[in-house]
């Protein structure tokens, strides 16, 4: 009974466990650039938000689709959204997307 407590204390505690890193990007036209936050969890999910220089918020959720690929779509304050895409080595990476079919890049870690 014990070893059943302690493999489920440990499991409660590896799902609450998220690394959080910050992100930085460019839309592709040179208007606008901005700067947030990636967290991603160890089930493979995550939240990536960002705030543009214009004043724009953008938040988006996004999961692994391999062990270093993954894609989401962002839903933004000004009611445009659009996908991305991203390659990580874990604890940085890079990535491509559109807001609104408009084209941009990010860096994050």
């Amino acid at each position: 009974m014990r070893n059943i407590s302690l493999i489920s204390i440990v499991s409660l505690l590896l799902a609450a466990c998220s690394m959080t890193l910050p992100v930085e990007g460019q839309m592709t036209n040179g208007r606008e650039t901005f700067t947030g936050a990636a967290t991603g969890y160890l089930d493979g999910g995550g939240t990536l938000s960002i705030t543009s220089t214009l004043g724009r918020t953008c938040e988006g959720n996004f999961v692994y689709i391999t062990g270093r690929t993954g894609e989401g779509t962002f839903i933004c304050s000004d009611g445009k959204s659009g996908p991305f895409r991203f390659v990580s080595t874990g604890t940085r990476g890079t990535g491509t997307g559109t807001i609104g079919g408009d084209s941009f890049t990010f860096t994050f870690g």
